[in-house]
């Protein structure tokens, strides 16, 4: 797991290079055919991600690559998001990622994320942790919901549905990436985050290892434990945070849906 999470630093050195040379201003942005924004940036990191960690015995899938669905007989299966958070990085907000995990028997075993514009990596595996900027991290130690810090979606912030839980009893804060978001809670920088839309694997995968590795808990929001490299990406969407605050979360993001739906 060293040798893999060096290759995944490694890996993200390269990609920062080349990022880091895109500005704002100057970004084309073009459409996909679900009309979420797509720019050279998210291809050019997806060719470079390829390059520095996929091997032909293993199966790749990236939200920026067709899909090859040999990947369903490997055992090995690296799942990235070249660049998770394309609006942010188009707006010149630095809250989007590179987010990358190694995947062995449908569970992620070793990921990262990077942000370039703030200076952060984060790496962990089930083995040794994680780490952000070298550092230690843990998920937080917070046991009740009372002013923890939760963060949502920009964008599901920005339509309005979070309007029912933005009811006082915690703080939430809007954030891009969602692999960024993980991250964060994985070193404990924030307390929680849960989405209100599905998600894919490349979305989540290497957060969802990160948050684990330090200690917190990550369920899809039907309850079930992630599993990853399906013939079908698209996952429910996901609650996350540390231990201590786990069942008073899902509780009250489970019990706020019902009474919404009513």
């Amino acid at each position: 797991m060293q040798k893999m999470l060096k290759k995944i630093e490694q890996a993200f050195q390269h990609a920062t290079e080349a990022v880091m040379q895109y500005k704002p201003e100057q970004i084309e942005v073009q459409r996909k055919s679900g009309g979420d924004p797509v720019t050279q940036a998210d291809r050019e990191l997806d060719e470079i991600l390829q390059r520095h960690l996929w091997s032909t015995e293993e199966g790749w899938l990236s939200e920026e690559t067709t899909d090859d669905r040999s990947r369903l007989d490997k055992r090995r299966v690296w799942i990235v998001d070249p660049l998770d958070g394309t609006r942010e990085f188009v707006e010149g907000i630095d809250e989007w990622s590179i987010s990358v995990a190694l995947v062995e028997n449908e569970v992620p075993v070793a990921a990262g994320v990077c942000n370039p514009w703030r200076g952060e990596i984060f790496l962990g595996s089930r083995q040794m942790g994680v780490q952000r900027n070298g550092r230690v991290v843990k998920a937080s130690d917070k046991t009740n919901l009372n002013d923890a810090l939760v963060l949502a979606s920009r964008t599901e912030y920005r339509r309005g549905q979070w309007e029912n839980y933005t009811t006082g009893l915690f703080h939430v804060e809007p954030m891009g990436s969602v692999a960024y978001k993980l991250a964060r809670v994985a070193a404990g920088l924030a307390d929680a985050t849960f989405t209100l839309e599905p998600k894919n694997e490349w979305d989540v995968a290497a957060g969802v290892l990160l948050v684990e590795a330090a200690g917190g808990s990550v369920q899809d929001t039907n309850g079930r434990k992630l599993r990853f490299n399906q013939a079908d990406t698209q996952l429910p969407g996901l609650i996350a945070s540390g231990p201590g605050l786990w069942a008073d979360l899902v509780g009250y993001v489970h019990s706020t849906r019902r009474r919404i739906s009513k």
